[in-house]
Formats: structure tokens, C-alpha cells, sequence
């Protein structure tokens, strides 16, 4: 080997090691930028907890679910009229909307007819409250049924979507991350499916309460992050549910009280609420810019 190919090589090796050290470097920025994400912990809730309740649930919760319409299974809204309340506590906001179950999709009814209204709906109530339309609001709309989603019930959300996202708010789902069974070994999650049909949808608030990958009813120190949920994609996680389904969460059981609910840990304020816990990497959950919707 003459001293030409011999700084070759020299030079190929530098060249080479330049490059592993550079990867490395990468790496450790990468997995640095990871560790230091911020993780949240919020909670959502069928009824109102109280204005009373508010200070001692703040000492856990980071930001709080808001309900624009009647929550499933309830026949009025107590949370209307309660965003100031939560403002002057210092809560993030999660801001939902009850859609509609299949069977309320059926014919006669028309599916985009309908999820038109709702979406209207959902934009009226946002803005009676004082949530800007200022083409950074999410309203998450509550897709309570797991699995693959039939076609109207896709009919339903895309004219809702298309909808809210006309008035000045961005269109987001509340959907299932937990696998369901669809034959000859296959499985779909709700929020893969809805993903994949519907691209306009901009934020996912997933639900995923099966133990693993859920705790349970507890409150992390170090949180898993959302992508976690079963949906790379979801921006929320809700990973712990009131009343505690039995055939989902026999892992953890123990960390539900014996009645089966989750309740909050601190304070005699929040000690009855019932709660579903999330977790976002978003202190606000309901905006997609830097800073909040206040």
C-alpha cells in the first residue's frame, strides 16, 4: 500500500467515525428532547364537581374536560356557564361535544344532515361560553362505540367535522384505542380507522382504560406519554374510567375504590366526584398553538 491508499484509508476511517459520533450525538439530542417533554395530568367528569371542588382538584390536575352539550347518559349540562370558574383555578381546557350512537344514524335519518347540526350545535354552545373561534379551539366530539366505524357513522363525523371547522374551531375526536376483533385474525382501533378515512380530523383524544397499557386509577409521577393509548397519533389519553369496566381492568383493580370509581386523591372538596383520568402533552388540550385559548 503506497502513502496515497494509505491516507485514503485514514481518511475513510475518519470519515466513518465522523459519522458514528454524529449519530450518537443525535441520538442523545433525541432521546434528551423526550425525556424533557412535559407530561399532564387532567381529568374529565359527567357532572360539574363544584366550584368548591375546583382549588383541591387543581392541586392534581393540570386541565379539565368541558362538556358543550349534555354528557352521555345525562339529560341537561351542568358545566355550562363554568369556564370563567375554571380559569380563576388555573385549568387547561378539554372541550367535548356528545355526538351520536349508530343506532341514532339509521334511516330515515340522514347522517351528514345531522352531524351538520351538531356541528353548528357544538360551535353556538362553544361560543355562549366564551371559546373563541379563532381557528385554534379543538372540540373533540364523543364517539362512544368502539371498533370499526360504520358508514354513517363516517358520514356523520366528516359532515361534522367539515362544519366545525368552518366556523373558526378545529375538528377533534374522543374515540377508542383499544383493538377490536374483525375476523381471520385481524383488528382495528377506532382511532386507526377514523385516521385513515377521515384526514381532516386534526387532534385524537383516545380512550384506552384496558390494563396494561392503563395503571389503573392512579395518579402517575412519570405518565406515559399519549402515543401510548394504543394510537401513535392521540394527543389525549384517557386511561382510567367512572365506573371501572370489569372486563377490561381485572389487572388493576385495586387501585379503583371498592365501589369501583376513581376519585380524586387530595381534598375533602373533590373527595365525591367521580372522574376519568387523562393524560396530554398539552397543558391545554383544546388549542394547537403556543400559548391558551383564554
Amino acid at each position: 500500500m503506497n502513502a496515497g491508499e494509505r491516507m485514503l484509508v485514514v481518511l475513510s476511517c475518519s470519515l466513518v467515525l465522523a459519522a458514528i459520533n454524529l449519530a450518537r450525538s443525535e441520538t442523545k439530542v433525541a432521546q434528551a428532547q423526550q425525556n424533557t417533554s412535559r407530561l399532564y395530568l387532567g381529568f374529565d367528569a359527567n357532572d360539574y364537581p363544584g366550584d368548591w371542588a375546583l382549588p383541591d382538584l387543581r392541586k392534581t390536575f393540570t386541565f379539565s374536560g368541558y362538556w358543550l352539550n349534555a354528557p352521555p347518559g345525562a339529560k341537561t349540562n351542568l358545566w355550562t356557564g363554568k369556564r370563567e370558574a375554571l380559569i380563576k383555578n388555573g385549568f387547561g381546557f378539554l372541550l367535548l361535544f356528545n355526538g351520536r350512537l349508530s343506532k341514532d344514524l339509521k334511516p330515515p335519518v340522514d347522517p351528514s344532515d345531522l352531524g351538520a347540526r351538531d356541528a353548528e350545535g357544538a360551535v353556538t354552545a362553544a361560543q355562549r361560553d366564551g371559546f373563541p373561534a379563532n381557528g385554534s379551539v379543538v372540540i373533540y366530539l364523543d364517539m362512544e362505540e368502539g371498533g370499526r366505524m360504520l358508514p354513517s357513522q363516517i358520514n356523520y363525523l366528516e359532515a361534522w367535522s367539515t362544519g366545525v371547522n368552518s366556523k373558526g374551531f378545529l375538528a377533534g375526536v374522543y374515540c377508542s384505542g383499544i383493538k377490536a376483533k374483525e375476523g381471520a385474525g385481524q383488528t382495528i382501533t377506532s382511532a386507526e380507522d377514523i385516521h385513515q378515512r377521515l384526514p381532516i380530523l386534526r387532534a385524537f383524544f383516545v380512550y384506552n382504560d384496558e390494563c396494561p397499557p392503563s395503571p389503573g386509577c392512579v395518579i402517575w409521577k412519570n405518565p406515559r406519554p399519549p402515543s401510548q393509548s394504543g394510537f401513535s397519533g392521540a394527543r389525549v389519553w384517557q386511561f382510567a374510567q367512572s365506573p371501572r369496566r370489569r372486563n377490561l381492568t381485572s389487572r388493576c383493580s385495586a387501585t379503583y375504590r371498592p365501589d369501583g370509581n376513581c376519585y380524586s386523591p387530595v381534598g375533602p372538596g373533590a373527595a365525591h366526584t367521580l372522574l376519568d383520568l387523562d393524560v396530554s402533552m398539552s397543558a391545554d388540550p383544546s388549542t394547537l398553538v403556543f400559548g391558551s385559548m383564554h
